[in-house]
């Protein structure tokens, strides 16, 4: 990777075996990124980031002007969500093993043992929301496999910063954001279903999207839903 700067933004350029060159403005600074096919030059580059300057623009103002969410503590009070619900959290202190329940579609219960700290707490909600997250996988993995005509041979759940989901084409790994347990099922299906496609059909080109809307029609609205709130925005050309 290497940097060019374009009316003094700066751009992490990035070469790959791709068709198509890939522009994407992160969060939560606006950083610029551009992932460019082998055979093109950074002139070609340049011109690509200066044709979409007023849209990273706009993106870098959204990110500069929208509320920060502010630092977890885990404490009783706190909103969190759950397959796409909005849940208060309420912490229950006792001497046996942590544990996390739901509670008449409104609460989401956590008990931790006396003096538990702040990292302590966030732990026992992230290890429900793992193993909540792993017991969905499974059927829709199937699910989809099925339909689309393609077999993975593994899939983990992992935290990401910047995508849903990731696939190693060649070993047939997926891998999912663990930020998915938060969202409906709706949109972890749209990530199973993208990444299964990968399967067929390495690049995000005008085949992938043919074969997203093949086998789900409303993939742009969850893509759309997902990519807003992870704060992620990328223009593909």
């Amino acid at each position: 990777m290497h940097q060019i700067k374009v009316s003094n933004i700066v751009i992490d350029v990035v070469r790959k075996n791709i068709k198509n060159l890939h522009l994407a403005v992160y969060p939560p600074e606006g950083r610029v990124r551009v992932a460019a096919p082998l055979r093109v030059n950074d002139e070609a580059v340049r011109l690509f980031a200066i044709s979409k300057l007023s849209w990273i623009k706009k993106q870098q103002l959204k990110f500069e002007t929208q509320e920060r969410q502010p630092q977890r503590e885990y404490i009783s009070g706190e909103s969190h969500y759950f397959e796409g619900y909005r849940y208060l959290l309420n912490v229950i202190y006792h001497d046996s093993m942590p544990k996390v329940e739901i509670r008449n579609k409104k609460y989401i219960d956590l008990y931790v043992r006396i003096g538990s700290n702040t990292e302590q707490r966030e732990r026992v909600l992230t290890e429900w929301y793992r193993q909540k997250l792993k017991e969905k996988i499974p059927a829709l993995l199937e699910k989809w496999q099925i339909i689309i005509g393609v077999q993975a041979n593994e899939w983990h759940v992992k935290q990401m910063k910047t995508r849903w989901g990731s696939c190693k084409i060649e070993a047939k790994r997926i891998w999912l954001n663990l930020e998915l347990a938060k969202k409906s099922t709706l949109c972890l299906e749209y990530i199973i279903v993208h990444e299964l496609v990968h399967l067929l059909e390495r690049n995000h080109n005008k085949r992938f999207n043919s074969l997203l809307s093949k086998f789900m029609p409303q993939w742009k609205f969850h893509q759309k839903e997902l990519n807003d709130l992870l704060g992620y925005n990328e223009w593909s050309d």
